[in-house]
């Protein structure tokens, strides 16, 4: 009786370039969610902006993180293939990382006028944009090579993804611990600092590993990536100078946060119109149902992801001036819930769904959505719930801001993976990248409304020392409760409509 061996080259059953995409990716997201955990601190606390103008600045931030991989996979795709891309934006990503890391003298208050270094505040910007191309250019083809690595019916495909979301939540969960632990107890360049070393080592791991990637991610036949420009560069090297000019353009581009917020708005209002007329006009009955209930869920999503982006900004302000955390932790470590329970959660649901499935109870798509969109609002809900019960100090117990992670991260399991397949599942074949790209855009947009909402919670004006107590408590409180209402609202209309937007979906007898 013969045998199945496993390959030589494999490890645990996967190709060995499935970990060390694991490794790179698992360190990019370190260095990431590493910085972000720090981010509105840093903004408030070294460099005295106001809570207002901080929510600007880490929205305007994640409306390009989320933005540029469009673009960056584009480039990866047509021309520069998907390993010189993740080495372009890993080096970007490092010089990034590294350069957050000069800090400069902190802030000072004259006569009621802030007084920042000039130097050290435009280091700060460019090296947010050093990232913000970074991340465009790594973060898309990365993924890609992962499906690279199997076959198409490869059965061992779905794992292997598992396995490498699993490193993306193992780095942010570790990150947000360490380098926020660092950053907000020894000095801002401690913890950033951290966030570029844990870069630089995944850089290393994916050159060190190209030998176990070799036939993916190479640049397409077609690319010529020798061939002269008009400016006598290569093409290849063109690509690299047009990427590093990008960075330029960001770092004017996210100092300017309400033109960002013009541009934005505008795009989106083409696109969204874009696509309804060419539901309208060029599509089949029921390829224009299918879009058209897509489109309405992907904006949708925006209002989930604007509240969920509040981790990030004004829920860690909450945290560090409202929150009793105790003598270690610090405000920034507790954004290590969300991956935590990702990590924890993740196999949990990918379990129900099937055996909801085999029992013909699984929720349709837009049920998913609805109960996604209740989940946030609840856990807002929770929080305020909680805040009934702080002290005369205006702290609230810890247990309170977990419980809102968790309904926020249980909301992201109903609503992220289920997009992504929703997006696969509905899209005209002839527009399916331009919908994912969408689908994306969204996500910027979201990032960059999130901002907004938190300038309202704002406390204080630029360098107003903040202290925390029932005074802020009561101004987050009020706007958390609020946001629960319209999202528990916008929840629950979504699952009442939810049986008349599956059936257009014209799945079958699924209707998911």
């Amino acid at each position: 009786m013969s045998s199945i061996s496993v390959p030589s080259e494999d490890l645990l059953g996967h190709p060995r370039g499935l970990f060390i995409l694991f490794m790179t990716e698992m360190w990019e997201r370190f260095s990431y969610y590493g910085m972000r955990a720090l981010l509105v601190l840093y903004l408030t606390k070294h460099f005295l902006f106001g809570d207002k103008d901080a929510g600007l600045i880490y929205g305007s931030y994640g409306a390009l993180v989320y933005a540029m991989p469009v673009l960056g996979g584009l480039i990866a795709d047509r021309y520069l293939g998907y390993k010189k891309a993740i080495k372009f934006g890993a080096i970007l990503l490092v010089l990034g990382h590294f350069g957050m890391a000069f800090e400069g003298p902190p802030s000072t208050m004259v006569e009621g006028v802030v007084q920042r270094d000039s130097l050290y505040t435009q280091i700060f910007y460019l090296s947010l944009a050093f990232i913000v191309v970074g991340v465009g250019f790594l973060k898309a083809s990365i993924s890609t090579i992962v499906g690279q690595l199997y076959g198409e019916n490869d059965p061992r495909r779905d794992a292997g993804f598992t396995i490498f979301y699993m490193g993306i939540n193992l780095g942010a969960f570790v990150a947000t611990l360490l380098c926020a632990y660092l950053g907000e107890n020894y000095g801002w360049r401690y913890g950033f600092g951290l966030a570029g070393i844990g870069m630089l080592v995944g850089l290393a791991c994916f050159i060190s590993g190209d030998k176990y990637l070799q036939g993916v991610g190479a640049p397409p036949e077609n690319a010529d990536l020798s061939k002269p420009t008009l400016a006598g560069f290569t093409r290849e090297s063109a690509i690299y100078l047009t990427g590093i000019i990008g960075v330029f353009v960001i770092w004017q581009v996210i100092q300017r946060t309400g033109d960002l917020g013009i541009l934005l708005t505008g795009f989106a209002s083409i696109v969204v119109g874009w696509v309804i007329w060419y539901s309208l006009s060029k599509c089949t009955p029921v390829e224009r149902d299918r879009m058209l209930v897509m489109l309405f869920l992907i904006v949708m999503s925006v209002f989930f992801w604007a509240l969920f982006e509040q981790a990030g900004s004004s829920v860690t302000l909450f945290t560090d001036r409202n929150v009793a955390m105790g003598d270690f932790a610090t405000a920034g470590m507790f954004q290590s819930l969300n991956p935590f329970f990702i990590i924890v959660l993740a196999p949990i649901f990918a379990w129900l769904w099937v055996k909801l499935g085999q029992l013909n109870m699984e929720p349709s798509t837009p049920m998913k959505f609805g109960l996604a969109t209740f989940q946030i609002g609840l856990g807002f809900a929770v929080l305020v719930f909680g805040a009934s019960f702080a002290g005369p100090d205006g702290k609230v117990a810890v247990f309170w801001l977990a419980a809102m992670y968790f309904l926020h991260t249980t909301g992201e399991l109903c609503l992220s993976p289920v997009g992504l397949s929703m997006v696969t599942r509905l899209s005209v074949a002839k527009v399916g990248g331009m919908m994912m790209g969408v689908w994306f855009l969204s996500s910027s947009f979201a990032a960059y409304a999130g901002g907004l909402i938190a300038g309202v919670m704002a406390i204080g004006g630029a360098g107003a020392d903040v202290d925390g107590g029932v005074d802020s408590l009561a101004i987050y409180t009020g706007v958390f409760e609020q946001l629960a209402l319209v999202a528990v609202g916008l929840g629950i209309f979504l699952m009442v409509v939810s049986p008349w937007l599956a059936k257009r979906m014209h799945l079958g007898g699924e209707d998911r």
